[in-house]
């Protein structure tokens, strides 16, 4: 749950439109009150423009599913409680800001292969069509060229146009 908080507000969704909460069958009225309680903060943060975060809410869907978050997110107990093979443990606040760090990294990457998904495209109009700074798209384009899912298309004069290799 906490990835994927984080990772809503990331994307400008906000985090208090995914809510969790445990409640026993027997629990009528305490299902009724968190429903209320959910519809007055979904009223309050208003309706999702679908168009606008189409974009995101597929960044968010696809790093989800990324090998690296599944292990990160499993591994949870054991990278904190246990040890790893080099007899190390992290501090549960070290793993966390991994854990967030990773995800954001994913969702940035994500982000640039919806985008290079509908054609090449330069760097500055990927920092244009996903709301990052050319420093990331940069980043995110070479993670995605040394996985081999992204690689110069043409270029624009001197600015390279990238491309979304098949996978």
């Amino acid at each position: 749950m906490q990835v994927m908080h984080h990772l809503l507000q990331v994307a400008g969704i906000g985090r208090d439109r995914l809510q969790l909460r445990w409640v026993s069958s027997a629990e009528g009225q305490l299902f009724a009150d968190h429903i209320t309680e959910l519809t007055g903060v979904i009223r309050q943060a208003g309706p999702l423009d679908r168009t606008r975060l189409r974009l995101p809410l597929a960044a968010l869907e696809k790093a989800m599913q990324t090998m690296k978050l599944r292990w990160l997110m499993n591994m949870e107990r054991q990278l904190t409680e246990k040890e790893n093979v080099f007899h190390e443990k992290l501090e549960t606040g070290a793993y966390e800001a991994a854990l967030r760090r990773s995800a954001e990294e994913e969702y940035q990457k994500a982000l640039v292969c919806k985008v290079l998904q509908e054609g090449a495209d330069t760097v500055p109009q990927m920092a244009e069509k996903t709301g990052l700074a050319l420093h990331t798209v940069s980043l995110r384009l070479n993670d995605l060229e040394r996985s081999g899912l992204a690689d110069v298309a043409g270029h624009e004069g001197t600015t390279f146009r990238f491309k979304l290799l098949p996978a």
